[in-house]
């Protein structure tokens, strides 16, 4: 992806089914469980980097001892920081004679995270403050086991406003600061409600004090404390939790927005964000891994029995179709599969931009995540080729005029031709983004292959998505117009970003957008410019309704327009002024239609459509526009942010 976009956290979970002892036995070390972690968490290091924070709850631990533990850690390279400093601390106390690491128990006691039950989570913040209490898994600590409660997810909820209303009403005293909180009360509320309940059921049965909390974690229903929390969440989520006494969860919200992988076998039990580091940690095959269900919760307890139940109906799912296009990793086998289908899918639309012409063409891809797509494109134009190539052929033939030559000419003539045109500093990249004004240090994110592009060349280059295009316009369309190509056609494998997502992914202003910036330029230079003003008229009217009574006015500003009219202003808004080049630009950008076809079973593309899964996003939709309007920058699904008040 040419602009830096951020988006959903990582997760993992862990569970052991045999004793510590098995694994010390086994493997050579009762830190198995917890070198397994760390590999999950560092093969699901592309989902965030913002920190990282793990978690544990080890079981029957005598009284008077500590069970559960939780770390964070906010500073660059995070994840290895995190292991390497807890790793540091047993390497001493193992020295100190603290810790005998041939035996499972006294590792046990010894070191913090050798219990039975871990979980890990990668960051990406997309609300709140960014600091190391923002980091997950949040915890909400008792002298009750029971009470005792971890939490950490990927997702982002729309409604926190009101998620946090209702727990001013109850009479507690949030912070304002992230959904994670309000997610982290409201089922510690039902929590602790459930636990009370049990609790006096046995007081007044005569049940002694110290065999109470045994029975409650017996009795313990934490399907019935999700489903009650859940009943007034809006949004994208897998979240995933340990209790004090050993349960643990882990739930997927009912449109299965946001994914969830996991797989049980002899010695584990575990969930991660994605199937391939499952696969590739526990040395998997694709068929014992399984999709979470949306809308489902796995509960493993304590005594480590394996429970599936529903806490919401049954909806129609709507996955986040960009998880397949950018977020996940590629060498999942069907995502690399529907990867090249995507890039094959833009095939007739790249020959139209190059008129056919592939004598004077040359493919390549804008790195790095864009190259699965590249080889789709290659294999499709190859596909096209050699059918034109046998058609021609067999007319020949048909018509007696088949010869040597002219087979020659049809095999070595207007064959696709790629090589690798642009090259990506990902070193500089991340110098220039942690520091502010240094636009002019953007231009060198990229260089190019120099001497393989002619001035007869159109040059095709595949991106996988185009968001704001501020990348493309001030540095990979100033790099590749070096090569005083007759044509540059940057193709993108997602359709057009049009709307903002408030799911995970951190695409919430709409002003930033270039589809959007082009649709409105184009409203403007027609004198269309009251469609405008009239839209946030009338988004401010939806807010006033509940959410579930809204409609996307935002569709309003692209009505006007086809989307090949939106893409050619794009294009222009895209050309760099301060080039020399006078070659053409073309943007293509992939259909809606060829969107679902390559990724039947993700269909979830608000960003694209402006079709929200769910009510709040489409509040969200008509707050960000208002937002634009009034020239109020930040995430409209903000908590911090004052424009959140704008949505009752």
């Amino acid at each position: 992806m040419s602009d830096l976009i951020q988006h959903e956290c990582g997760i993992a979970l862990i569970r052991l089914k045999k004793p510590m002892e098995y694994y010390q036995k086994k493997y050579g070390t009762a830190l198995h469980g917890f070198n397994k972690l760390f590999l999950l968490m560092e093969k699901q290091h592309n989902r965030g980097q913002d920190g990282a924070g793990i978690g544990c709850v080890k079981l029957n631990m005598p009284k008077g001892q500590a069970y559960m533990f939780r770390e964070r850690v906010l500073e660059d390279n995070s994840l290895s920081t995190l292991f390497k400093k807890q790793l540091k601390r047993y390497d001493k106390m193992v020295r100190n004679g603290l810790i005998e690491p041939s035996i499972a128990q006294s590792v046990k006691e010894g070191f913090e995270f050798g219990g039975e039950v871990l979980m890990g989570h990668l960051r990406y913040g997309t609300s709140g403050n960014f600091n190391e209490s923002s980091c997950h898994p949040y915890f909400r600590r008792s002298n009750w086991p029971t009470r005792n409660l971890m939490v950490l997810g990927n997702f982002n909820m729309t409604n926190t406003c009101e998620l946090n209303q209702k727990l001013i009403e109850r009479g507690q005293h949030p912070i304002f600061d992230t959904d994670t909180q309000t997610v982290l009360e409201e089922i510690g509320f039902h929590l602790d409600e459930q636990h009370q309940g049990l609790y006096r059921k046995h007081r007044d049965a005569g049940l002694p004090g110290d065999h109470i909390p045994e029975v409650i974690g017996k009795e313990l229903d934490m399907v019935d404390v999700l489903r009650k929390a859940s009943e007034v969440w809006d949004g994208g989520y897998v979240i995933a939790g340990m209790v004090g006494n050993g349960d643990s969860f882990v739930m997927r919200d009912p449109k299965g927005i946001r994914p969830c992988f996991w797989f049980e076998d002899e010695e584990f039990i575990a969930f991660a964000s994605e199937r391939v580091p499952l696969m590739t940690v526990f040395e998997k095959n694709k068929e014992e891994i399984r999709e979470l269900t949306p809308g489902s919760v796995v509960t493993i307890r304590s005594d480590c029995s394996l429970h599936i139940d529903r806490f919401a109906e049954e909806q129609a799912p709507t996955p986040c179709s960009f998880e397949r296009i950018y977020f996940s990793r590629g060498n999942d086998p069907e995502i690399y599969q529907e990867r090249k289908a995507l890039g094959s899918a833009l095939m007739p639309q790249l020959l139209d931009a190059i008129e056919h012409d592939l004598d004077h063409a040359l493919f390549s891809f804008i790195p790095n995540t864009a190259e699965t797509a590249f080889y789709g494109m290659l294999e499709g134009l190859r596909i096209n080729r050699r059918h034109e190539v046998k058609q021609a052929i067999m007319e020949a033939q048909k018509n007696g005029t088949l010869s040597e030559d002219l087979i020659d000419q049809l095999i070595l003539n207007n064959w696709p031709r790629s090589e690798k045109i642009a090259h990506k500093d990902i070193k500089l990249r991340t110098f220039i983004s942690q520091e502010k004004g240094r636009s002019k240090m953007v231009s060198h994110v990229y260089d190019i292959s120099y001497g393989i592009v002619s001035e007869k060349d159109s040059l095709v280059v595949l991106d996988d998505s185009i968001v704001r295009g501020t990348t493309l316009r001030d540095s990979i369309i100033k790099i590749l117009s070096r090569t005083k190509a007759k044509r540059i056609v940057v193709a993108s494998t997602a359709p057009q970003i049009r709307y903002p997502d408030c799911y995970g992914i951190d695409m919430s202003e709409l002003g930033k957008f270039i589809a959007f910036q082009a649709a409105t330029d184009l409203l403007k230079k027609r004198g269309m410019g009251e469609v405008i003003t009239n839209t946030y008229k009338r988004c401010l009217a939806e807010l006033d309704k509940p959410a579930a009574e809204q409609v996307n006015c935002v569709k309003a500003i692209y009505e006007p327009f086809g989307d090949v009219e939106v893409a050619a202003h794009i294009s222009t808004l895209l050309r760099p002024k301060d080039i020399p080049w006078d070659g053409e630009l073309k943007i293509v950008f992939q259909t809606i239609e060829s969107l679902h076809k390559c990724l039947p079973n993700h269909n979830g593309d608000w960003y694209f459509t402006g079709n929200y899964p769910t009510p709040g996003g489409t509040t969200i939709a008509n707050l960000a526009f208002v937002n634009y309007y009034e020239k109020r920058n930040g995430r409209s699904y903000d908590r911090s942010k004052p424009a959140c008040a704008i949505a009752k």
